[in-house]
């Protein structure tokens, strides 16, 4: 972990590496300066010896200045290393997010994701920054130090050793206690992050059904169980604080009676000066083993946020490129043989069962099915957004597996069930599906999508600013344009996931006619709950509980199919959609 981590530093290695030097300097500094008081107290003060005052004073002020100078410095580098290496970590798990698939991201959850990267990011920076500086220093001055008291006054330097002992297994103790409960607090910041998510994506939904009080309540819910786990944890960091004023006070109370002691009695063992500068340095050693209690405290939260960073690092996705891969789609054509599919792997469930079928290139190919039969599922194969666990799927005769995975995401237009669009202009997003696209083009495909009508009424025309999430156009207008964009690729293959379902049927129609004129040699598949939708395709695929029933045109389905019947004559007799009766939940289509 630690050493996939320090792998990010990158070229902030620099500042990384002269931060230690500069507190080492600082260190060094510090430690001169009670030597040269105790110098200044017996040689000038007690002799009355102004020349040793003004030199021992001088030389002082001098070490004070260096160690003020490496002081600054090492702050100066050590907040630029630690804020390079936090966004160089954030950038890389960014990175490497981008390259999962959706089972990938499915393991992790959104909002682990968003914790890794900036809770989770922070507290690894400051320890970080805290390693290279406190962690040089406190452990330097503690040597430093400890070795001027042997050199003043032996038996009163055992004083330091002793409470360095005591303290050292005591912060074991608290730290081993300590480290499991912050491990646990960083994953109840996912179900609290997740609940403020699913709150501000869906609050149009809460407040329509006026339920502000209920996720108000799941928020307090998930933030007391932050709350409470983080007092455990704290519960235990807070007994280092009057542990390490326990044993200041009594090195203090120690060093004073034994020391006074050793000046007053014959044979006169220790100076005045000399008990001075043991009085520095007791401060100095116990004020460093307050700083590496702090640095153990931290590394303890940060350990658990490292370990959970370097999980999103070395996280492999499940869907790679082949060393060799493929780098054309030859054609639309569509092959699945004898196809199963299970979201989880191993499991034996399978939300596909043994897909058999050829789909020629150009053709218009309608899905139809209840809710959970498998239709996006389906789809989702062909530009492999999942691999299939058993069997194949071919796009223009070639196994998905062999092409490299944005040629055939470029050759595969896809518009989901959920239709997302990006602040900014609608231009702007236009050029999702084609970044060079000229207006022209964008005109062009607006007009094949039936999205130029409301276009052309907005005041500021494809320059209207586009609300994040498109929360200032209505649903059908949302789908048109991203109808729009995914025409604006010019695909080899075009998947409609019920992406027409909030406009009116003729509006629909007028799409469908634009697709058979402008674009008649790409394959289209349309997964629609409309059987008006579906039943000019050239065949249509009825599907049911992860199978193909029916495989033909809308005339001989009608004849030979008892699922497509019974949806034709619900939706001719009634109309509008359907959830088709005796679906059991299964996956989401």
């Amino acid at each position: 972990m630690v050493k996939e981590l320090l792998s990010h530093v990158g070229k902030y290695k620099r500042a990384a590496i002269l931060t230690p030097i500069f507190m080492i300097g600082e260190v060094l500094m510090e430690t001169l300066i009670p030597y040269v008081m105790a110098s200044l107290i017996d040689q000038g003060i007690n002799q009355s010896s102004m020349p040793d005052i003004f030199k021992n004073g001088a030389i002082m002020l001098v070490l004070a200045c260096f160690s003020l100078l490496f002081g600054v410095l090492g702050g100066k580098y050590g907040a630029e290393a630690s804020s390079g290496f936090a966004a160089n970590l954030r950038a890389a798990m960014y990175r490497k997010v981008q390259t999962f698939s959706f089972a990938n991201i499915d393991k992790f959850s959104t909002a682990g994701l968003v914790t890794r990267m900036t809770t989770d990011v922070n507290n690894v920076q400051n320890a970080f920054q805290m390693i290279l500086r406190i962690a040089v220093r406190a452990p330097l001055t503690l040597i430093c130090s400890m070795v001027m008291c042997f050199l003043t006054s032996r038996p009163l330097s055992l004083i330091f050793l002793i409470a360095v002992v005591f303290l050292s297994l005591c912060l074991s103790l608290i730290v081993r206690t300590a480290m499991g409960r912050f491990d646990q607090v960083f994953h109840k910041y996912d179900d609290l992050n997740a609940s403020v998510q699913e709150n501000v994506s869906a609050i149009r939904v809460v407040k329509a059904f006026v339920r502000e009080d209920h996720e108000t309540g799941k928020f307090n819910t998930a933030a007391g169980n932050v709350y409470k786990m983080f007092i455990n944890a704290e519960k235990v960091v807070a007994l280092n604080g009057p542990i390490m004023m326990f044993t200041i006070y009594v090195c203090i109370i120690m060093l004073s009676w034994l020391g006074a002691k050793q000046i007053v009695l014959p044979p006169n063992q220790l100076t005045t000066g000399e008990l001075t500068s043991m009085f520095s340095y007791v401060m100095s050693v116990l004020m460093s083993l307050m700083m590496l209690s702090m640095i153990f405290v931290m590394l303890t939260m940060s350990m658990a946020s490292g370990r959970r960073i370097s999980e999103v690092l070395t996280e492999e996705p499940s869907l790679t490129n082949p060393p060799q891969p493929v780098m054309d789609v030859k054609d639309g054509s569509i092959d699945f043989r004898h196809m199963n599919f299970s979201y989880k792997q191993g499991s034996g469930e399978y939300v596909l069962k043994d897909i058999d079928l050829h789909i020629d290139s150009g053709e218009t190919i309608g899905i139809i099915g209840g809710t959970g039969c498998g239709k996006s599922s389906l789809v989702n194969l062909v530009s492999r957004l999942y691999d299939a666990t058993e069997g194949e799927v071919l796009v223009g005769g070639t196994n998905v597996k062999e092409y490299d995975m944005e040629v055939l995401r470029n050759a595969v237009s896809v518009v989901l069930q959920k239709n997302v669009l990006f602040s900014g202009s609608i231009l702007d997003n236009l050029r999702w599906g084609n970044e060079h696209a000229t207006l022209e083009e964008c005109r062009e495909a607006c007009r094949q999508a039936c999205a130029d009508e409301f276009i052309d009424r907005m005041p500021e025309g494809y320059d209207t600013h586009i609300e994040q999430g498109g929360t200032n156009v209505s649903g059908g207008q949302k789908q048109r344009l991203c109808i729009a964009r995914a025409l604006l690729k010019s695909p080899k293959v075009l998947i409609l996931d019920d992406s027409t379902s909030a406009v009116d049927t003729a509006t629909d129609a007028k799409i469908r006619q634009a697709f058979r004129e402008a674009i008649p040699g790409t394959t289209k598949l349309i997964i629609s709950q409309r059987i008006s939708s579906v039943q000019d395709a050239d065949r249509i695929l009825v599907m049911d509980n992860g199978q193909i029933t029916a495989f033909g045109p809308h005339e001989e389905l009608l004849k030979t199919s008892d699922i497509y019947q019974e949806i034709y004559e619900t939706q001719t007799r009634g109309g509008g959609d359907f959830d088709q009766p005796g679906q059991n939940g299964g996956a989401s289509a």
